[in-house]
């Protein structure tokens, strides 16, 4: 599970503590949860090796996205913009991870084949405003990609989405916040918590 939009390093010490697989740090300019390069450093250095740092993007040129990805060594970009399958073929080829994101229910799923993905996340039409899209639009599509759930999930909601969609992971940000930016320690623990339990063999 992902927890998103860490703009501190309590919060991603908060995330890591709590057993998080993975963190994402957002560069998208027009974001509240937008961190600068040097800020973006400062909290992967608390971020031990085995848990993923993701770099979010929007509109960037994919030589800024290679470039900060290296030079923070980060695991993995995630892409939200209308990239064509060529630019994130051009990303992947320096990244490790590839996180495609795409609005659930949307056209842009039917090209999805297209893009050197090796993750598809799934979003609400909002991303960020903390509001659910339908989880039936999700359909088989966990039988074809690696599904990254996100969109409105709360530590009050996640066992449930676990539950009905059996995602490959799941991504929240504003549903673990005190406020905007800022993390909620018990709600990152609760959150993470609750994702595990719903995906245990034996609630299966």
């Amino acid at each position: 599970m992902k927890i998103c939009g860490i703009t501190h390093r309590a919060d991603a010490v908060a995330a890591v503590d709590a057993g998080a697989d993975a963190i994402g740090i957002n560069f998208v300019r027009t974001s509240r949860r937008c961190v600068g390069v040097e800020v973006a450093r400062a909290i992967v250095a608390v971020v031990p090796d085995q848990v993923m740092t993701v770099g979010i993007f929007r509109d960037h040129a994919a030589g800024e996205i290679l470039e900060i990805t290296r030079s923070l060594g980060l695991t993995a970009a995630q892409l939200h913009g209308d990239e064509p399958p060529q630019f994130t073929a051009a990303v992947s080829d320096g990244v490790e991870t590839v996180i495609k994101a795409v609005t659930a229910g949307s056209p842009s799923l039917l090209s999805v084949d297209e893009h050197a993905a090796d993750i598809v996340m799934l979003d609400a039409p909002d991303p960020g405003d903390g509001i659910p899209f339908d989880w039936d639009l999700v359909g088989d599509l966990v039988a074809k990609y690696k599904i990254l759930l996100a969109g409105g999930l709360r530590p009050d909601n996640v066992a449930e989405a676990v539950d009905r969609v059996r995602p490959w992971g799941v991504d929240v940000a504003s549903g673990v916040e005190a406020e905007p930016g800022q993390k909620d320690p018990d709600a990152i623990a609760h959150f993470v918590a609750q994702a595990r339990a719903a995906e245990s063999p034996t609630n299966s």
